[in-house]
């Protein structure tokens, strides 16, 4: 059989768009990673705690790639696990963030906020918080828990969504206890602007943790075309130019279309 050129490099280059789009579908969503992080060295001494963040799983259902996940975590034994927020895009999907809760250590304690899906999904936050408290957690709409955590103090801030809700940073911190470590979440990193423009240091801040953004989910040679609002200037990693310092996960699951491109889903692990 002859071979021309142009079929030649037609069938390169459509199997080529059948490797991304294996990836995109296949690898890079639900093959999740597991990243490690030190702070800032402005943070002060290591406490020795291990903090995971769990940004956007936008649960439809707990696949293999979240029960490998959920094994790895376990394995972790890490001292604190955090939702920033879009846990679920719908309300007939508890049932599936009850099951991950499940497959987590029971004894680790679990602190949420709220995103943006939670509300465009009208999931009822009372029914999101009770099940959360089953499973050893708690949902935080503008408030502040301090926890022990060994032999330390881990001060947690958790803001509503900036695009569904009504964050408000000052009433949060109405509830604030000095700490070891100070963690403030927020949903949509652009928040973290508002944050940063009354920061004056009191209380401190160590860290502030978003996702939101999916990394760009899609992500052309680097460049991430599509963010949602609430993104601001920000897509992915650290941005700790500014005090205090934002880390904006590429979160797990994904939104509008079942595909990652150079946004490898991956959950974070905080080394404090």
């Amino acid at each position: 059989m002859h071979v021309t050129r142009r079929s030649f490099l037609r069938s390169g280059l459509g199997l080529a768009a059948g490797g991304v789009l294996a990836d995109g579908v296949g690898f890079e969503r639900l093959c999740i990673g597991i990243d490690g992080h030190e702070l800032p060295q402005n943070a002060g001494p290591k406490l020795g705690l291990r903090v995971v963040q769990l940004a956007d799983l936008h649960l439809q259902r707990v696949h293999a790639g979240l029960r490998a996940l959920c094994r790895e975590l376990s394995a972790l034994q890490p001292d604190l696990i955090l939702f920033t927020g879009d846990a679920v895009d719908r309300a007939d999907k508890l049932p599936e963030l009850a099951h991950l809760l499940g497959l987590l250590p029971a004894a680790t304690p679990k602190i949420a906020v709220l995103g943006n899906w939670e509300y465009w999904g009208r999931v009822d936050p009372r029914a999101l918080a009770r099940l959360y408290a089953a499973h050893g957690g708690r949902l935080l709409v503008n408030e502040s828990v301090t926890l022990p955590l060994g032999r330390h103090t881990v001060a947690i801030t958790g803001l509503d969504d900036l695009l569904g809700g009504r964050p408000d940073y000052e009433r949060a911190l109405q509830s604030f206890q000095p700490a070891d470590r100070h963690l403030v979440l927020t949903h949509c990193p652009e928040h973290a602007d508002t944050i940063r423009a009354s920061y004056q240091a009191q209380p401190p801040i160590d860290l502030i943790l978003s996702g939101h953004t999916h990394g760009g989910q899609v992500n052309l040679l680097g460049f991430a075309p599509l963010r949602p609002p609430g993104s601001g200037r920000y897509v992915r990693g650290w941005y700790a130019e500014q005090l205090p310092p934002l880390f904006v996960s590429r979160g797990i699951g994904t939104s509008v279309l079942p595909l990652r491109l150079g946004a490898r889903a991956t959950a974070e692990v905080f080394y404090l």
